[in-house]
């Protein structure tokens, strides 16, 4: 078994290039973004904080979806309310202890390539590859308004570039796990490269 750690801001391309190179090493794809969408889903439905009903529900990750309580949450995790919120949740130390062991129970059992913005520093310090995809804050909002857009959201272009500013300052300055490259990290920048070249130079590294 091995581990591929991919980390990076928001709107950086993880979880497209993380889900397509999994696939062209057969191997288990996990975005852990999306677990800390689900929490921040549940608490939304129930008014509850986190730590009132973290050990109360379970939360697991199969065949590229995400499942809380059973059911496939992975389109209503996609909303920005909900990405807002989960960068709030994210603050929150119990909220990434719980995760980080779902994380790392997943990892023992299976290859994985693993998404998020602290697999390589906290969750899988001792991945076999580990990779930081980034692009300056304009393209990333572009990519985010472009994803919204298709989606039916009714959003403004301006509105997402302040929202992920917000979230980049949140990211990399919160005081638990902050947004950091890891040592030993490959740079990638996904503003540089199409879709195809991005994924085929790290499935070049991981191959060898």
């Amino acid at each position: 078994m091995y581990s591929v750690a991919i980390d990076g801001p928001s709107g950086s391309g993880k979880s497209t290039i993380a889900k397509l190179l999994a696939d062209k090493l057969d191997i288990t794809y996990v975005d852990t973004g999306a677990m800390y969408r689900a929490i921040a889903l549940y608490s939304k439905k129930t008014g509850c904080e986190p730590d009132g009903f973290l050990y109360d529900i379970e939360i697991d990750y199969r065949d590229n979806k995400v499942f809380l309580n059973g059911e496939d949450v992975s389109d209503k995790i996609r909303s920005e309310e909900i990405s807002k919120l989960a960068s709030n949740i994210s603050k929150d130390l119990k909220v990434r202890e719980f995760l980080v062991q779902k994380q790392r129970e997943i990892s023992q059992k299976r290859s994985v390539v693993m998404e998020g913005r602290d697999i390589g520093t906290v969750v899988l310090p001792n991945a076999n590859y580990k990779f930081y995809l980034d692009a300056g804050v304009d393209i990333r909002a572009k990519r985010r308004y472009k994803q919204l857009l298709e989606k039916g959201e009714d959003v403004e272009f301006d509105k997402v570039l302040s929202d992920l500013r917000d979230r980049d300052f949140n990211d990399m300055n919160r005081e638990n796990s902050p947004l950091v490259m890891a040592e030993g990290a490959i740079f990638i920048d996904s503003a540089d490269l199409t879709l195809e070249e991005t994924l085929e130079k790290m499935f070049n590294i991981v191959r060898g």
